[in-house]
């Protein structure tokens, strides 16, 4: 009963001085992390919950990232992580086990040329280390943290590959719809200048109006050849994505994407189980604590228990042959003495290690709401825009009607029909770049919620 107590003493005394303490999981977020304008929602469905086959239903954009899941040299490398986190939580659990090893000797010596002799033994050696004051235990659990934050941090390649590969893929239908637009463009002011030349030929026209016309012409024809440039290096940045080599891909068209438009952003606190990142500063929390919980440990003695059992004909004084058995038991205490100093530096360094990943936790949390917040207000500012552009593109593409008409019976001039059209194109191509806005948000937003978890 005695020895119970005095070990059940012996424990809490431990336990107080930091060694057997046990990572409490952080379980709380700061008051209004999406910002006031997002709210509070008691709803627990989220965006960032949907399988990426939903969000992106684009049959071509399918194929490339689940190309890029498979192929993605970055992603790869992250899996890879997560197997050398694997063996080393391993090793960790294997120190709590004896270790065990055959160390087979033999000799021969002659003395005065006398006959030799021949000696040899066949042990099995096996040490053990009592983890009574917690040192493996503790490093047990720090391993454990990095595992999941090797975890973590695959997710997070994963999760920013389908964005990568998602956002790249938008770019290039958004170039594609420019660059027909611009296309488009250009064939009507070719057919513009031809028939300025002509009129210019009969006496109706100025030099200066027709060479204006052709100008602008020109100037189009070099913004075509611009997008065809980005579409190429476009191109290029997916086939990085895609750990492959440059070439051109069959895609849909922007005007045919679609996502799905009833969502939600959960509540605030999924974030702590939704997004790598804030889980994998919280493992890093989670590690630097029990780094600092060795580090205490290292302060009490280290307890080995090792034995030796085999053959052996080598008696010491004389031989004997057959060999006999031998077992031999040791128990050894090891007591840090003189390097006291060093454990209590060793001891400030984690301890200021751990206060660097609470506060590195606390801001990648900070970040995480910052985000959502921006994210989501894009994606609503874009919403927003989208019917007012289509108003402003039949607006003009009215009045540019109207203004043709009017030149060609002599009641306006070249110049309004030029302003026009440029207007009417800088709005077409406005338009074009907040659909695309429109999606890149849903892709960011997703992403911000943690989107793309392996099930």
């Amino acid at each position: 009963m005695k020895k119970i107590l005095l070990l059940t003493a012996a424990t809490a005394l431990l336990s107080s001085c930091g060694i057997y303490n046990q990572y409490t999981p952080v379980e709380t977020v700061p008051e209004d992390l999406y910002g006031k304008s997002v709210g509070q929602t008691a709803d627990t469905t989220n965006l960032g919950n949907a399988d990426w086959h939903q969000l992106f239903a684009d049959p071509y954009l399918q194929s490339f990232i689940q190309q890029g899941l498979e192929n993605n040299t970055d992603y790869r490398a992250a899996q890879l992580r997560v197997k050398e986190a694997e063996a080393t939580l391993l090793s960790a659990k294997l120190a709590f086990l004896p270790s065990f090893a055959l160390s087979p000797q033999g000799g021969v010596s002659s003395f005065d040329g006398a006959k030799a002799t021949w000696t040899y033994s066949v042990p099995v050696t096996a040490s053990w280390e009592l983890d009574i004051f917690g040192r493996m235990r503790n490093a047990k659990k720090q391993a454990q943290a990095l595992y999941a934050q090797s975890e973590d941090y695959k997710q997070a390649v994963s999760t920013q590959l389908i964005a990568s590969i998602a956002n790249t893929y938008y770019t290039l239908l958004m170039l594609d719809e420019q660059l027909s637009l611009s296309e488009q463009t250009a064939e009507a002011w070719k057919e513009t200048v031809a028939s300025a030349r002509a009129l210019m030929n009969a006496g109706q026209y100025d030099e200066a109006g027709v060479s204006q016309m052709e100008a602008t012409y020109y100037s189009v024809q070099t913004s075509i050849l611009d997008l065809k440039e980005q579409i190429n290096q476009t191109e290029n940045s997916l086939a990085l994505l895609l750990a492959e080599t440059p070439r051109q891909y069959e895609r849909g068209k922007l005007s045919e994407q679609a996502m799905p438009e009833d969502f939600s952003v959960g509540i605030p606190l999924q974030l702590l189980a939704n997004r790598p990142d804030v889980r994998s500063a919280e493992h890093a929390l989670e590690a630097a604590f029990y780094a600092t919980n060795q580090a205490r440990s290292n302060f009490y003695p280290a307890i080995t228990l090792s034995g030796s059992a085999g053959w052996t004909n080598d008696a010491g004084a004389m031989i004997v042959n057959p060999g006999k058995f031998l077992a031999s038991a040791i128990g050894s205490l090891t007591q840090p003495l003189f390097n006291r100093g060093q454990l209590i530096a060793n001891l400030k360094i984690t301890k200021a290690q751990q206060e660097e990943a609470e506060l590195s936790f606390q801001q990648t949390l900070l970040n995480a709401g910052t985000e959502v917040n921006d994210a989501l207000t894009a994606w609503q500012t874009s919403r927003d825009k989208a019917n007012l552009y289509a108003k402003q593109v039949e607006a003009l593409h009215r009045a540019e009607r109207s203004t043709v008409l009017k030149m060609d019976y002599g009641n306006s001039t070249y110049l309004e029909v030029l302003t026009a059209r440029q207007t009417l194109l800088g709005a077409e191509l406005e338009q074009v770049a907040n659909r695309f806005a429109e999606l890149q948000s849903r892709v960011n937003l997703y992403q911000a919620l943690g989107g793309g978890r392996e099930e």
